[in-house]
């Protein structure tokens, strides 16, 4: 399947349907009085998390998205019937943004979050709602509401804990595949992944995290060279970033050079992406001879000023790999206990301003001699 992070769409909610002004003309009722019913509501659309999917490709080429109209009411009280609504699945992690405007209106983050993204309009009264005791025989009636028509974009930010930067043929795709259940294309050659791969490392049983790899980056891609930067988006919902560098490269340049161009390609796209946590990941030291190992590594942190912390593997051997995917874990645990405690104070907050005062006689503030 083609992966595909971003589209435009069109959607169209349902119009309401006409209420109708008739009258009842029945046998052994002269004077049946205003039976006119309302039209029904039109059909809302709804954007629908799913985990299931994984691309955008599904609204590339479906771009029109149109719900239907409510009927409209008719006689004998008799009210129009409500057209249904059209749910849209789209992966967990997409943006939906009003293209004309730049709004967000709705970030897809958990599986089976449900959003209104285009509200059907309302029926239309008929003339039963407009009778009085002094208007027995109303002709008024309303007609139905428009539905909500708007122009979408969607762009898809995979959800991941972790995020690998390096440039081409650094060995991202050997150490997702190393790690996790991942199995991208593995090749001797620049560029061989051309999509973001997701992968799932598992510590143990019950402790987990999330890995994703990004097409390598290379100098100037903010200005569009190699895949430029398209896809730096996607690790911009990350924990930390795994910036590895390929210390033994085979056309001899100066890996110092660029990991320094990695560091500023990322700070010319976002700021933000910068700032986020980053360790150092020196690779393919397996390439490296043992006794000129540490002297590279040391040569390597020196004239890259790199004061953050720093692991040496062999993703192809998976030498040192396990001691990472470890630290990375308790890095990550903490983490989430920190968002954790974060969620759950302003919840208890709300709960102690609800005990306004104090009722000696509650027994639960009962002092026991």
């Amino acid at each position: 399947m083609k992966f595909i992070d971003e589209a435009k769409i069109e959607v169209i909610a349902g119009d309401g349907g006409n209420g109708v002004a008739s009258f009842c003309r029945e046998k052994f009722r002269p004077f049946g009085g205003p039976d006119g019913g309302d039209g029904g509501k039109g059909g809302s659309i709804y954007a629908v998390a799913d985990r299931n999917i994984n691309t955008l490709v599904d609204f590339r080429f479906a771009k029109m998205h149109k719900a239907k109209n409510g009927e409209n009411g008719r006689g004998a009280d008799c009210y129009g019937k409500g057209a249904d609504d059209i749910k849209l699945r789209m992966p967990v992690g997409t943006l939906i943004i009003d293209n004309n405007d730049g709004e967000l209106i709705a970030d897809l983050t958990e599986h089976g979050q449900e959003v209104l993204i285009a509200k059907g309009g309302e029926g239309g009264w008929g003339n039963i709602h407009f009778k009085s005791s002094t208007n027995r025989a109303p002709r008024q009636k309303s007609e139905g509401k428009e539905g909500e028509r708007r122009e979408l974009r969607l762009e898809l930010k995979v959800l991941a804990d972790i995020g690998l930067l390096g440039m081409p043929n650094a060995g991202k795709s050997t150490f997702i595949t190393a790690v996790s259940n991942a199995r991208p294309k593995i090749a001797d050659y620049p560029f061989t992944t051309l999509h973001p791969n997701l992968g799932v490392v598992r510590v143990s049983h019950e402790k987990s995290f999330v890995i994703a790899d990004i097409p390598g980056l290379i100098e100037g891609a903010s200005d569009g060279a190699g895949l430029g930067i398209q896809f730096l988006r996607h690790l911009q919902r990350t924990r930390l970033l795994l910036h590895i560098v390929d210390l033994a490269p085979f056309d001899n340049v100066d890996p110092v050079k660029e990991a320094k161009a990695i560091v500023k390609e990322l700070q010319k796209y976002d700021e933000a992406l910068f700032d986020k946590p980053r360790w150092l990941v020196l690779n393919k030291l397996d390439v490296v001879p043992e006794d000129e190992r540490k002297k590279r590594v040391k040569d390597f942190i020196k004239r890259f000023g790199w004061k953050g912390p720093v692991f040496e593997i062999s993703a192809l051997t998976r030498d040192g790999c396990s001691d990472l995917v470890n630290e990375i874990y308790e890095y990550i645990a903490v983490q989430r206990q920190a968002e954790q405690r974060t969620e759950e104070t302003p919840q208890m907050v709300e709960e102690a301003r609800g005990i306004d005062s104090i009722d000696p006689d509650d027994p639960r503030f009962k002092i026991i001699d």
